[in-house]
Order: C-alpha cells, then sequence, then structure tokens
C-alpha cells in the first residue's frame, strides 16, 4: 500500500515536471523566435533593407560600440538609415554568425561574429519579448581590423 507521503511525492513530481516540460518547449519557441529576429537583422544589413531592420528593431534602440578608440553611441535611426542606403552587399564576402542565445524569462542575449572584408564585428544584442514579439532594444559591439 501507497503511503501519504508517497502519493504527496508523486503528485508534486508530475506537477513540477509539467510545468518543467511547458518551460523547455516555451524557452525553445522563444530561441526560434529570436532566432528569426537575428536573421532579421543579418538580412536587413546585407540586403540594406529598412523594412527588414524595422522589424528587428525597436525604434528607441541604440548600438554602442568603439570605432578604434572612440566610443560610439548611435540612435537606431541613423544607424538604420545609413545601413539601408546603397546596393546590396556581396553575400560571398561577408559571413554573419549567431553564436549564442541566452533567454532568461522576457529578456534575452544573442551573440553574433560578423566577417566581413576587412573586419570582424562581435555584436551582443539584446532583446526583450515585447507582448508576444521579441525585439532588439540594444546592440553592443567590437571591432577588430583584419
Amino acid at each position: 500500500m501507497k503511503s501519504p507521503h508517497m502519493k504527496y511525492f508523486l503528485t508534486i513530481s508530475l506537477f513540477l515536471s509539467f510545468f518543467y516540460s511547458k518551460s523547455i518547449a516555451q524557452s525553445s519557441s522563444d530561441r526560434e523566435e529570436i532566432r528569426q529576429v537575428v536573421q532579421l537583422y543579418f538580412d536587413g544589413m546585407m540586403e540594406r533593407n529598412r523594412e527588414k531592420l524595422d522589424l528587428a528593431f525597436i525604434p528607441e534602440a541604440r548600438l554602442i560600440g568603439y570605432r578604434g578608440k572612440d566610443l560610439t553611441i548611435t540612435s537606431f535611426e541613423t544607424w538604420a538609415t545609413a545601413t539601408s542606403k546603397g546596393e546590396p552587399r556581396n553575400p560571398n564576402l561577408h559571413k554573419n554568425e549567431l553564436v549564442n542565445i541566452r533567454v532568461q524569462g522576457n529578456t534575452a542575449v544573442a551573440e553574433t561574429e560578423l566577417f566581413w572584408p576587412g573586419i570582424y564585428y562581435y555584436d551582443f544584442l539584446t532583446l526583450v519579448k515585447i507582448g508576444e514579439t521579441w525585439k532588439i532594444v540594444n546592440k553592443s559591439w567590437s571591432e577588430k581590423k583584419l
């Protein structure tokens, strides 16, 4: 015969496993949604497509990093306007990779590496889930001349 403690233990175990599996599934779908946002970021830069950049970022986003020894803080509007001008970039000369995603609740960090002609960028993209949509709210980056 099962003791009351055993029934309690089994009930708690089932309860916790249900929420743990739900959390894993949510995290998996969040990661996929974040991958899609990062891909919009990559595609927007490569294609010089402002609409894709607007889908990836919130309008208030900031881009912060060093150009040489100078710290630069750029508004999304300034960066997206400049980035979307000109001819599309040659994908054979540029390699963009999503390295890692870390999700905690409604916030996340995506790490990316960009190998572009003569320069290497490492980006930390901070994302926030706004409603049901993940958006980049900040980009911190470093660069290294190759």
